[in-house]
């Protein structure tokens, strides 16, 4: 199995071990961090031991290459199809001016932005995944991208949104490329994901040297 086919688990075991609720089983991100959630294989018992993650009221994604069973206790709410990238040539941004790190001061910000475009769950710690990118005018937070997943020499570019006051200026592709460029200088290959209809986002990341891997599942499940 390739380290990419089922991000979440690599992710939970190893980078952000630290954020991991659950045990050798089944994992899912602390509730202010992330909503993804997965089981070690399609056994029973993982399975369960999966659905026992889940809170009433509450709701989850999972995402990987194989088909997605859903455990017994809990149904689908969505499910959609989506595709895996991985970059196919090195990235520079090229263009850095104006581009700043952004941190925990910062969070608010972030938050609001995530909120309202929605690139993607984001919730309020969601940010200590990784390092993120910015771009601020006359105060106020444009743009910005960052790093989500991890698996053994990969990291995601992920949280790629610009709001919508200052969108058509090229936000999104800098700061991709800039995430990308960064992750690179660690020995690190960026990927990514986008959902499978979304054809204007693809696009922009195949210009930046992404290229498709392959097709993945993404299911939300809430408890029945």
């Amino acid at each position: 199995m390739h380290p990419l086919d089922c991000p979440i688990w690599q992710s939970l075991t190893g980078t952000h071990a630290r954020f991991a609720l659950g045990g050798p089983l089944a994992k899912r991100f602390q509730r202010d961090v992330n909503l993804f959630a997965t089981a070690r294989d399609d056994s029973p018992e993982a399975l369960a031991a999966l659905a026992d993650l889940v809170e009433p009221g509450e709701h989850v994604y999972r995402m990987q290459v194989a088909p997605i069973i859903i455990p017994l206790g809990l149904v689908a709410t969505n499910t959609a199809p989506g595709v895996q990238m991985v970059v196919s040539r090195p990235i520079t941004c090229g263009d850095w001016d104006g581009i700043t790190e952004l941190g925990e001061g910062d969070a608010p910000a972030m938050l609001e932005l995530a909120t309202l475009t929605e690139p993607g769950p984001f919730l309020a710690r969601t940010h200590l995944m990784g390092h993120f990118l910015g771009i601020k005018i006359d105060g106020r937070l444009a743009a910005m991208a960052g790093e989500r997943m991890t698996a053994p020499g990969f990291v995601e570019v992920s949280a790629v949104c610009t709001h919508p006051d200052f969108r058509g200026r090229g936000f999104a592709r800098r700061l991709s490329a800039a995430v990308a460029e960064r992750i690179f200088a660690r020995g690190q290959t960026p990927f990514l994901h986008a959902w499978k209809e979304n054809h204007a986002a693809i696009r922009l990341y195949e210009k930046l040297g992404f290229a498709w891997r392959t097709d993945v599942n993404v299911a939300v499940l809430e408890r029945g």
